[in-house]
């Protein structure tokens, strides 16, 4: 199973999001999404985010915490994502071969053509008691979530 970091970088009570136009057979096409990739062989999933982070915008995370896993399944592709957040980075960005980046007000981001299983991430790293994710399922068949976790299944415990 592929192995993939997801990061959500903060700034200004906005996300950086990456609008997915550039890329040909991207399974993420026309979505908004967090910066991430591939886990590579050797390469730790916190090295990964680092790698990912500089690569596709040009940021230094300064800090970063892991948020939690989701387990993201589409027509018998499987991927284990590892999510974390960061308002803590240095640099200028760049423009990313893979799409157009953009801070969104956190506001909005849920208005955006997002995976579904993304409003469940937000809505978890938004609650106010600040509960992380734990881990979450994302199972999808014809572009539709099949499964919603529960408040328990959802929050670290």
């Amino acid at each position: 199973m592929k192995k993939t970091t997801l990061i959500y970088i903060e700034k200004d009570d906005k996300y950086l999001m990456l609008h997915r136009n550039k890329k040909v057979n991207d399974i993420n096409k026309d979505k908004w999404i967090g910066v991430g990739g591939h886990v590579e062989e050797n390469e730790t999933i916190d090295e990964c985010v680092v790698r990912e982070v500089k690569e596709e915008t040009n940021l230094d995370l300064i800090s970063f915490k892991l948020r939690g896993e989701v387990l993201f399944i589409l027509n018998g592709y499987e991927e284990l994502m590892y999510v974390y957040t960061s308002n803590e980075f240095k640099g200028v960005l760049k423009e990313c071969n893979e799409g157009t980046l953009e801070w969104i007000d956190k506001n909005k981001v849920l208005d955006l053509p997002i995976w579904e299983g993304d409003k469940l991430i937000f809505e978890g790293l938004e609650k106010a008691t600040g509960l992380d994710i734990k881990s979450l399922i994302a199972g999808y068949l014809g572009g539709k979530i099949l499964n919603k976790p529960t408040d328990k299944e959802s929050k670290s415990e």
